[in-house]
């Protein structure tokens, strides 16, 4: 069943579900829905004094995962629009030319086409291709540096998501999003490792979260900052 609490201004909506168990569980997913798992006969009452107890705790998951999903504004592809790359804005500059090409020269991103209609198309590919090359010279450092860790991905793949800057599957592969090819290196290095620190510890415990802390001692700093430079 679906129901809610209210905590401050803030409603918080949940599915509950009743199982065979002794305790109370509250999962938090990626895409920010909640599930409660309570045991057979528990009251809606006590358990929602429960979730109110753990709210801060449930918001405070929510907005994690927030640094995986994109809001990069979409992009209409014309001349004196600004891309980033690296951390960096470039204004997007369209010439007509005999041949198509796509390169950065000083504050610009140059795209000399046949035809400013596949302008789009072109500075896509670029990104698409910097974004294979760039991340994996960034990731593969570190997933030889987890070893010590005893783990390693089973393959390193780039798909566009558009709810998550990473994931870790089950089996083991980790997927990049490459639009992260637009954030600095610091950034990218955050979600490789927290991908990374998934293959270890599958949920969001303690014991991932002081991995991650000694892995990069300052995550902090680059999530705040992919947060704020791709939002």
């Amino acid at each position: 069943m679906k129901t809610h609490i209210q905590f401050g201004s803030t409603l918080i909506d949940f599915e509950l579900v009743f199982s065979e168990r002794k305790t109370l569980g509250i999962t938090v997913r990626p895409d920010s829905s909640v599930i409660v798992a309570a045991p057979i006969g528990s009251q809606l009452d006590d358990i929602s004094r429960k979730i109110r107890k753990k709210a801060p705790w449930i918001l405070k998951q929510r907005n994690f995962f927030l640094t995986f999903e994109p809001r990069t504004p979409p992009r209409r592809f014309v001349s004196g629009e600004t891309h980033l790359y690296a951390g960096r804005q470039y204004q997007l500059r369209i010439e007509n030319a005999e041949s198509d090409s796509v390169k950065l020269i000083g504050r610009y991103l140059e795209v000399k086409t046949t035809n400013k209609k596949y302008a789009e198309v072109l500075v896509r590919t670029w990104y698409a291709e910097k974004a294979q090359q760039k991340l994996t010279s960034i990731a593969l450092p570190l997933i030889h540096r987890f070893r010590n860790n005893g783990v390693e991905p089973k393959a390193l793949i780039f798909k566009e998501m558009p709810q998550r800057w990473g994931s870790c599957t089950a089996r083991g592969k980790i997927i990049l999003n490459p639009e992260l090819v637009k954030a600095p290196k610091g950034c990218i290095e955050y979600v490789v490792i927290h991908e990374l620190c998934h293959l270890v510890h599958h949920d969001h415990t303690k014991k991932f979260f002081d991995l991650q802390k000694r892995e990069m001692p300052d995550w902090e700093k680059w999530k705040a900052k992919l947060e704020k430079i791709l939002a």
